[in-house]
């Protein structure tokens, strides 16, 4: 069981932040129809055995759901009539359509989601060497950690996703082509939704359904320490920690979560976070032009992961209108890299895809709504 002290650890000490219980968080009355896509195997067993149903069945509509792509119970003929009849009594199985695709020249898909509460999430389909796809998922409405750098911080939190909402991102993306590894690193604090993130994780590992490893499965944190220990402990991941700074005056500017969890308490939690012999963490380190891309912070940031199985993705800040901060020079980028690789690290250069239209986190959404808002005005 979830230690609730860790939540209310963070509630207190992260500012602005709140834990949206279940009346909050976008689930359906439970006098509705109950939704199979916020149910892992073992709980969707559970509902079947309410009805008196056999355990087996929970893997056939499972099958239907995710390898099919099937949400209408009528066309899942291998069920019985009467089965089908009573499943459209007491479910249903959400399908999402994006409100809104943006398209790229180099491929990359930004998706606007607009939920049955009317708050609208990012996703975004990135296309890869070899005809591969990476999907960068959504967690919640907004964020509570409220990084300076990131627009969605910028929105404040609105609530969590549900376990649905989270895999129906997977679910409406794979239309468009099979998705080969996914990113939890959208919209939101993923360990600020611990619970249900976790869920959704057990729902895409499922070897009946989508079938995602934990090898194909990132999940992208800012740092919050108790959580970070809570889910190694109980699901396999792989764990990237939004890093960014090499010294807490920076990141204290920058990142007000590392006022709670310093350079120091987060490195001692990443070297006890579990990892198999191949596994890495990655750092992800967002370069700032005159803030964090200085030769003095690639030198402090060889020390500060000595001793971990690390890898450092090199970010160039994507500048986005009314942003205080500006993109590194490509020089400072080549010589900040090379110091990290002259060390014997590992250390990549992440491409920037979607320059050309609002891929990076919380930019289509912002437009987007602020646009809706006008129209509203405008009509008022």
């Amino acid at each position: 069981m979830v230690d609730e002290s860790l939540f209310a650890d963070v509630k207190k000490k992260i500012p602005g932040s709140s834990m949206p219980d279940t009346k909050t968080d976008g689930r359906q009355p439970m006098s509705q129809k109950t939704d199979l896509r916020e149910l892992t195997l073992e709980q969707l067993r559970a509902f079947l055995a309410g009805l008196g149903k056999e355990g087996f069945r929970a893997k056939q509509l499972m099958r239907w759901m995710y390898c099919r792509g099937v949400s209408d119970f009528s066309c899942m003929t291998d069920l019985s009539k009467e089965f089908r009849a009573e499943l459209e009594q007491r479910a249903t199985i959400s399908n999402w359509h994006p409100e809104t695709v943006e398209t790229s020249i180099d491929g990359t898909r930004k998706y606007l989601f607009r939920l049955a509460d009317g708050e609208t999430i990012e996703s975004v389909r990135i296309p890869m060497e070899g005809g591969r796809a990476t999907l960068c998922i959504s967690t919640q409405v907004g964020c509570a950690m409220g990084c300076r750098f990131c627009l969605t911080g910028c929105f404040g939190l609105t609530r969590n996703l549900t376990p649905g909402e989270i895999v129906n991102q997977v679910c409406a993306a794979q239309t468009d082509g099979k998705v080969n590894n996914i990113v939890m690193m959208g919209m939101g604090e993923p360990l600020h939704n611990l619970e249900n993130v976790i869920t959704a994780l057990r729902i895409l590992y499922a070897e009946e359904g989508l079938d995602f490893g934990p090898r194909r499965v990132t999940l992208s944190t800012s740092g919050l320490v108790p959580q970070m220990l809570e889910l190694g402990s109980r699901v396999r991941v792989g764990l990237a920690v939004s890093l960014n700074a090499t010294t807490d005056e920076v990141r204290d500017r920058i990142m007000p979560i590392n006022q709670t969890y310093p350079l120091a308490e987060l490195m001692r939690a990443c070297r006890a976070f579990p990892l198999q012999s191949r596994d890495r963490i990655t750092f992800e380190y967002i370069l700032i032009r005159g803030v964090n891309d200085s030769l003095r912070d690639a030198k402090r940031l060889v020390g500060l992961l000595h001793g971990i199985q690390a890898k450092v993705n090199l970010i160039a800040y994507n500048e986005h209108y009314g942003s205080e901060f500006k993109s590194p020079t490509e020089r400072d980028i080549e010589a900040f890299q090379r110091i990290l690789l002259h060390s014997g690290m590992v250390a990549v250069r992440r491409a920037s895809k979607g320059r050309d239209i609002s891929a990076a986190c919380g930019q289509l959404k912002g437009r987007l709504d602020k646009s809706r808002s006008r129209e509203e005005q405008d009509h008022s």
